[in-house]
């Protein structure tokens, strides 16, 4: 993607129409999660205190939402108390670039964090963060502050819209594909995203949820 192109992003009449009508579908998906997985999220804590009871359950992290507003993401703790400072000795490994930090077998997840990630449990807290109106079920992922910071114009674009828990680029390739990449599936679902392709989405993202519990 060429970092110095023009890209508007088309906010017209229509799709301010299918935000608004989207955010209730959120309001009441996020409550219907919150209330059937209560259940779940005890037996998780559970878990994660049994491992490392000094730790705390949820953890939170400043994270950039729409239009470059700051917020607290929630998640549950899938990693060691000290991840924070040990991100340092681990930047030579990044597979991204600059911008986005993924390594693969992190040595800072815990045990317990491993199966929460292979599930994408560790990701429900944010229910809570779609309930606030923060997060969206879909949209393009939230950046942390330091990545944003490093985002030209054309990038900062992917956040003129809700990010969510799962979204476009998530479900065409994810960790196969590079930060660019990424940025240009995020700004094309801007542009195309409708109900239809909500849905979709969320279908494909059941599937990929489903075969990761399969051990696919």
């Amino acid at each position: 993607m060429d970092k110095n192109a023009i890209n508007i992003v088309y906010l017209g009449s229509e799709k301010r129409l299918f935000d608004w009508i989207w955010r209730y579908f959120d309001i009441v998906g996020a409550l219907a999660a919150l209330i059937l997985s209560g259940p779940l999220f005890l037996l998780i804590a559970l878990l994660i205190k049994l491992e490392d009871p000094a730790g705390p359950i949820i953890f939170s992290q400043p994270r950039v939402g729409k239009n470059g507003q700051i917020f607290k993401i929630y998640k549950f703790r899938s990693m060691a108390v000290d991840a924070e400072k040990r991100l340092a000795e681990l930047k030579h490994r990044n597979e991204m670039d600059g911008r986005m930090f993924k390594i693969k077998d992190d040595p800072r997840i815990t045990k317990t964090g491993k199966w929460l990630r292979k599930t994408s449990l560790d990701e429900f807290p944010q229910f809570w963060n779609i309930l606030k109106g923060e997060m969206s079920f879909v949209g393009p992922r939230p950046p942390l502050v330091t990545e944003y910071d490093q985002y030209t114009a054309v990038e900062k674009q992917r956040l003129a819209v809700r990010p969510g828990c799962t979204g476009l680029w998530q479900v065409s390739g994810r960790n196969s594909l590079n930060f660019d990449e990424m940025v240009s599936l995020d700004l094309e679902y801007i542009q195309r995203r409708s109900l239809l392709l909500n849905i979709k989405i969320i279908l494909l993202t059941f599937r990929e949820f489903s075969n990761k519990g399969n051990g696919m």
